[in-house]
């Protein structure tokens, strides 16, 4: 195998999304030449940014959790983040908003918490204490042990079904939560963190139930500058450390000869000889739309259509010359219905005439993010995915505004009159925009059946020299299952000859 750091061939990344660039940092740490190839204008993927009329909106995550993950990137290279962007806690993590105005401040106070719990129902205190514990154990297991651990063999699976099973992981996140949570409202308080991964609560295993222990453990944290102030941050790293990210680079297929890359073409002809690629892709996108059906036999446009995606997302971007001082920075507002909505959304792929809704208000903790007077915000969705048919051309207008309807009667008093801009994604941003296969929003559905081994690996099985980073494949959606897929490379990927970047010298290679 042709090895990258001495040949003239670089490692070839597509898409600079959080996957990607991370992706890029440790390969280049490791000593390897890297290219980026970025399909869009800007760099960022679903973390890019939208400025308007004096405003900055966060495209895409807003929530970080498990901030060492950034630290440890710009430490493998003797960097410290804190030079690049700040990173501030939010408090509280969210605020959940009930149908009919009741709130519960999900906090990482134990003993705020738990008197908000007590409130709803004294007895599910004990119950929350030993969901936390069962929620801390499945992180050891689940997170700690395993989320940067590849799972490209049956036997990687089937050396933690013990431990899963003993923890009752195999369960619904709802499941799991509702064996020792008695009242409704709390464990809808307790189950809604899936939706951030694309994963539908009822159905997503219990495993992810360590999503509510990271959060508890490290907290929930806010760039100062918006999201985008970390992908500037990593693109800056990136340039230091001499490689290069091209925008405006679409690829249009991976070239294979003798089962393994031989080249990536671009949109208009453009040929990068390479014998590595990583892509910050949805594999499902790249299996079917980059690599020729003849160098297939396992990811066949079949059995991709067979996968279960996850939902998709409506995403209204608006300003306002108005403060809305009582509007926590997030907050999730839960509509009359909760599993017959997420029925509607994953499984009857049916626009419901209710919605529950996050709203982002990051003007709350950076008011740089709009001109003075004024506030910036963004309130996201979950609708069906393209499999749907719904014709977003007819319904995205009246969509937002029934949104919009909502907020300025039950949660904004005035938003609708105070709104100086605004504009809108739906599900045809990310099928078309982002490349997301059907419009899903996080790639294939976190069920049992597509986790850990059962999701896409990270290590091609059909083509030599392809690997995969961030959402769709292990181990998930989310800031830091992205991250931790980046992680993943260095256990697969082939070591150079050279010696790793590790100083903060000049870099020590050229542009590719």
């Amino acid at each position: 195998m042709s090895d990258s750091s001495t040949s003239k061939r670089p490692v070839v990344v597509i898409g600079a999304g959080f996957g990607g660039l991370a992706a890029a940092i440790r390969l280049r740490a490791m000593g390897h030449r890297v290219l980026v190839l970025e399909a869009g204008n800007q760099i960022g993927g679903r973390a890019r940014v939208f400025r308007e009329n004096g405003f900055t909106f966060d495209a895409g995550p807003t929530v970080i959790t498990a901030p060492y993950l950034f630290d440890e990137l710009f430490e493998l290279v003797g960097r410290d983040r804190r030079d690049y962007f700040d990173l501030v806690p939010v408090d509280p993590f969210y605020r959940v908003r009930f149908d009919g105005g009741e709130t519960f401040d999900y906090v990482g106070d134990d003993a705020r918490l738990l008197s908000q719990i007590e409130a709803f129902e004294p007895r599910d205190v004990d119950g929350y204490r030993r969901l936390v514990k069962r929620a801390q154990e499945i992180f050891d297991v689940g997170y700690t042990q395993l989320a940067d651990a590849p799972f490209n063999r049956m036997s990687d699976m089937l050396r933690i079904v013990p431990d899963l099973v003993s923890l009752g992981a195999y369960r619904s996140v709802h499941g799991l939560v509702a064996s020792h949570i008695r009242d409704e409202r709390l464990r809808q308080v307790l189950t809604f963190q899936p939706l951030l991964i694309g994963g539908n609560p009822f159905r997503t295993p219990g495993i992810y139930l360590l999503i509510h222990w990271l959060e508890r453990k490290w907290g929930v944290h806010f760039a100062m500058g918006g999201t985008t102030a970390i992908v500037s941050a990593m693109a800056r790293l990136l340039d230091e450390l001499g490689v290069e990210i091209r925008t405006n680079s679409p690829v249009e297929r991976i070239e294979v000869e003798g089962s393994k890359v031989k080249a990536v073409v671009l949109e208009g002809g453009a040929r990068i000889a390479t014998d590595h690629v990583v892509a910050n892709a949805d594999p499902s996108t790249v299996y079917t739309k980059l690599i020729a059906s003849k160098d297939r036999s396992k990811h066949t446009d079949s059995r991709v259509a067979r996968k279960k995606q996850s939902m998709s997302l409506f995403v209204g971007y608006f300003g306002t010359n108005k403060k809305f001082d009582d509007i926590a920075h997030h907050t999730i507002l839960l509509g009359p219905r909760y599993r017959e909505l997420l029925e509607d959304i994953f499984e009857r792929k049916v626009l419901a005439d209710d919605f529950s809704l996050y709203l982002h208000r990051p003007t709350r903790t950076d008011p740089s993010l709009a001109p003075p007077g004024h506030e910036a915000f963004y309130v996201l969705s979950p609708v069906p995915n393209q499999l749907s048919k719904i014709d977003w051309s007819k319904v995205a207008d009246g969509y937002m505004d029934r949104i919009v309807d909502f907020l300025d009667r039950e949660v904004m008093p005035g938003v609708k009159e105070s709104m100086v801009t605004r504009l809108t994604v739906d599900p045809r941003y990310f099928e078309g925009d982002l490349r997301s296969y059907a419009g899903a929003a996080f790639g294939p559905e976190p069920r049992l059946t597509q986790s850990a081994y059962f999701r896409y690996h990270n290590v091609s099985e059909d083509v030599g020299g392809l690997y995969f980073v961030g959402a769709g494949t292990h181990p998930g959606a989310g800031v830091p299952g992205v991250l931790c897929s980046a992680k993943v490379l260095e256990r697969v990927f082939p070591q150079p000859e050279k010696a790793p970047v590790r100083s903060t010298a000049e870099p020590a290679v050229a542009h590719p």
